[in-house]
């Protein structure tokens, strides 16, 4: 009886080949964003080469956690979420080596970014993420985050001062913006557009396709400053639990599908920003774009970030990192 119930209750993962098998997939953004549209291409390109035998539910808006983002990796973990296309912030409390990609003006372009995803960094994080049981099968992207706020210019560490500027909840972004001086604010995204339009927060973080998107300067953020401070590459990952299940030619199938549909969003996302950008300053929103010697006073102010976050990264793999980027240039 025992034997038969646990069959019974594992059945969701265990379908024969034969049946047609449906997976849930967790997103934190609809398909308005890159990101959402990352999670859709995927299920397309399953259903699409499976022919219909295995296919992708995506669930966008973090419903599968209530619209708390920060619990997706542990709810993945525990067999709640079968796929998602997850986020290196809001996984990098469970997985520290994902905090690499928001160490403040690691990555100055795209091609550090493409240096470190596809590099020996990238490696170890996979790694990483594989030994909390997860399996990381490619990458996306959801953009550099730049910064705004509702009342002046920023162009220098100065300028941050004083300002309450909303941040995800990762303590790492609160000591980014301390150290800049600025007082960092957590709070869901559902919170922070309220919180934007009463004021009482005075700027946010976001990449170019969230602030464009989300009409974030209908809220007040009339200054928008080009920093590239971070960037928050994407992961396509399955339930070890799930994963296992998997037939080997179904799990080459989600695979190579995860990495078509990651390279194409992370074309299609930077191809955009031009436009997005365009489209902000039609609106009226002031832009800065920051020179040489303005960002060298940003990394130079945010030195103590790394002092306090590379032993909880890993020497060696910001070392690596740093390496990677330094070649790509």
């Amino acid at each position: 009886m025992a034997g038969v119930l646990g069959l019974a209750l594992l059945s969701p993962l265990m379908a024969s080949d034969a049946e047609a098998r449906e997976l849930s997939v967790s997103t934190v953004l609809s398909d308005a964003f890159p990101w959402g549209q990352a999670a859709e291409k995927w299920a397309e390109l399953v259903e699409e080469r499976s022919g219909g035998e295995l296919t992708l539910r995506v669930y966008p808006n973090a419903q599968l956690v209530a619209g708390d983002q920060t619990k997706e990796f542990s709810a993945m973990r525990q067999g709640l979420i079968d796929l998602a296309v997850g986020s290196t912030i809001n996984w990098s409390p469970q997985v520290p080596e994902l905090n690499l990609f928001s160490l403040p003006f690691l990555m100055p372009d795209h091609a550090a970014i493409d240096a470190l995803t596809q590099g020996e960094s990238g490696k170890q994080v996979f790694a990483a993420i594989e030994s909390k049981g997860i399996k990381p099968l490619a990458w996306g992207e959801n953009g550099f985050r730049e910064v705004s706020n509702s009342s002046k210019s920023i162009t220098s560490p100065d300028d941050l001062k004083g300002l309450k500027i909303r941040v995800v909840g990762s303590p790492l972004f609160q000591d980014t913006f301390t150290a800049l001086g600025a007082n960092p604010t957590q709070m869901s995204w559902a919170d922070a557009k309220p919180a934007l339009t009463t004021g009482a927060v005075d700027g946010q973080e976001n990449p170019l396709s969230v602030f464009d998107v989300a009409r974030i300067d209908q809220v007040g953020q009339t200054h928008l400053t080009l920093w590239h401070y971070m960037a928050d590459p994407l992961i396509f990952a399955a339930n070890q639990r799930v994963w296992k299940s998997l037939s080997e030619q179904e799990r080459t199938l989600l695979t190579e599908t995860a990495k078509e549909a990651g390279a194409w969003e992370i074309a299609m996302s930077r191809e955009g920003n031009a436009q997005r950008l365009a489209d902000i300053e039609a609106r009226g929103v002031n832009v800065v774009k920051l020179d040489e010697d303005a960002m060298q006073a940003f990394r130079d102010a945010t030195q103590s970030v790394y002092a306090s976050w590379t032993p909880k990264i890993g020497e060696s793999l910001v070392e690596t990192a740093r390496a990677e980027v330094e070649a790509s240039r």
